[in-house]
């Protein structure tokens, strides 16, 4: 099975100059794990995990001032929508990360995280 075959594509992309807060209220809204931050500014493509914001705040910081790009993890580990699911998770556990934004050419394509990769797995043995 494919990464492509797993991964949503509906992804949730926000600007460098987003606040936390509004990424936080976006991301609970359509109920995902991570946001995909572009900055026109910046090469690569960083990622806002939950965890970002959950550190950010706990330690004390304000979530209507602190920006996406100050905690975002700039030039994020990505896939290739061929890869196969096992090399996904692979680089995942080795990464110590639970997304992996795909990518296709230089386009977003989609995202996949460790709960996908479950869902994979469990929905194919139980076809079988």
């Amino acid at each position: 099975m494919r990464v492509r075959d797993a991964m949503s594509t509906e992804i949730l992309t926000v600007g460098p100059q987003h606040k936390l807060r509004q990424v936080a209220r976006l991301m609970s809204a359509r109920r995902f794990g991570a946001a995909v931050v572009i900055d026109p500014d910046s090469p690569g493509i960083g990622i806002l995990t939950e965890r970002d914001v959950l550190n950010a705040i706990s330690s004390g910081l304000d979530p209507d001032i602190e920006e996406a790009s100050d905690h975002r993890t700039p030039d994020a580990v990505t896939a290739g929508p061929d890869w196969d699911l096992d090399q996904a998770a692979a680089t995942m556990i080795r990464g110590g990360f639970r997304h992996l934004i795909v990518i296709e050419g230089d386009e977003v394509i989609g995202m996949i995280s460790v709960r996908d990769i479950v869902r994979a797995r469990v929905q194919a043995t139980a076809k079988v």
